[in-house]
């Protein structure tokens, strides 16, 4: 392959490694769990006693 020829395979799997830590990073922080509040609120249990 005369086109690839000035490109080093080194230099190519660095590059194409950067680029999957880029993306799997801003994959991982772009990325926004919607908290449901219902479900966060912990039921106050009383206890009422009957003598």
């Amino acid at each position: 392959m005369p086109q690839m020829a000035p490109l080093n395979w080194l230099m190519l799997f660095i590059f194409f490694t950067l680029i999957f830590f880029l993306y799997n990073s801003l994959n991982y922080y772009i990325f926004n769990y919607k908290i449901n509040l219902k479900s966060q609120k912990k039921n106050k249990i009383s206890f009422y006693w009957k003598w």
